[in-house]
């Protein structure tokens, strides 16, 4: 059997703060939680996280893996592989984490169990647990709509539990999910009890939702902020012009483009993006869009201009 590197798993160096761990977990469960994770092996990968979360996490465990990393540095066994030292956890009483179960370890490595398991049993004995539900994370995508305006969607959520046997399953779940005007990407939705059930009389835990809004056709979302190109044509940029917008809301308004606007100059329309305290910006990005020579009109047109208005854009290069 081989010494787990709970440090390496969750990508910390040991003298990580706890809320180090936590913070490396939550990034690590968003990417490998089957209810959003597309890599192969998001479930192994998963346990090995939640394995390593359970005990990094714990004051008390966390001290005792450390003092075993230092036996492991040490030289260890013999023949190289790892054998917990006889009276190693001696001083030491683990208990489980506020989000685990008689059964919840039942899917964690062999190291672990030769480690944890026999003295965590001996910690249950001598006790009632009792102990708060375990939070859960997963993403929710909404449309730009439903950012603007607020919404109440309906979700389907796979997770992992143990049936009777104490063997893990997956199971599916549908819930109702207020969405409230303003939410931005990133942004988390709480559902309060929705997270994984109490021990001992304890509450369930939350569920957190991630917020990701979907690829709207006309605009781009930065948090509360909404980005549109804005096409305009070589004589409203030249000499200036107003165009009619239209807004998120779903309104008109009337921009006005100033003489001399070039390619990638920002527009602001105030208060126009997402609502919020404060509220965000609607930013027009203008993009000079040339009309096609195909009729004989359109390129005697250009022939006249190049005539009438001599114009090189890189004499900057110097060739």
């Amino acid at each position: 059997m081989d010494f787990k590197d709970y440090y390496k798993t969750l990508g910390l160096e040991r003298g990580a703060s706890e809320d180090e761990v936590r913070k490396a977990y939550r990034k690590l469960a968003r990417k490998y939680h089957p209810d959003v994770s597309k890599e192969a092996d998001a479930d192994q990968r998963m346990r090995e996280i939640n394995e390593a979360n359970d005990v990094l996490r714990d004051k008390e465990k966390r001290a005792a893996y450390d003092q075993l990393a230092d036996h492991v540095a040490r030289g260890g066994s013999p023949d190289g592989s790892f054998r917990p030292p006889p009276n190693w956890d001696e001083g030491f009483e683990f208990h489980r984490g506020a989000n685990q179960g008689p059964a919840d370890h039942a899917d964690f490595s062999e190291f672990f169990s030769s480690v944890f398991g026999a003295a965590e049993r001996r910690g249950a004995q001598r006790r009632n647990y009792r102990a708060r539900g375990e939070d859960h994370h997963a993403a929710i995508e909404i449309a730009l709509e439903d950012a603007l305006n607020g919404a109440e969607r309906e979700i389907t959520l796979r997770s992992q539990e143990l049936d009777a046997q104490g063997r893990p399953e997956f199971k599916t779940r549908t819930l109702s999910v207020k969405i409230p005007p303003g939410v931005h990407p990133g942004q988390y939705i709480r559902l309060a009890g929705q997270g994984m059930p109490g021990h001992g009389g304890e509450p369930a835990g939350d569920l957190y939702l991630e917020v990701r809004i979907a690829p709207h056709p006309l605009y781009r979302v930065e948090d509360r902020d909404l980005y549109m190109t804005l096409p305009i044509t070589p004589t409203e940029g030249a000499l200036g012009a107003q165009v009619k917008v239209p807004t998120p809301g779903g309104g008109v308004v009337e921009v006005t483009v100033p003489p001399k606007a070039r390619n990638g100059l920002k527009l602001r329309l105030k208060e126009r993006g997402l609502p919020g305290k404060p509220p965000g910006h609607l930013y027009l990005l203008l993009e000079i869009a040339l009309p096609p020579a195909d009729t004989d009109a359109a390129r005697k047109a250009y022939e006249q201009l190049a005539q009438a208005a001599p114009f090189d854009p890189r004499r900057h290069l110097g060739v």
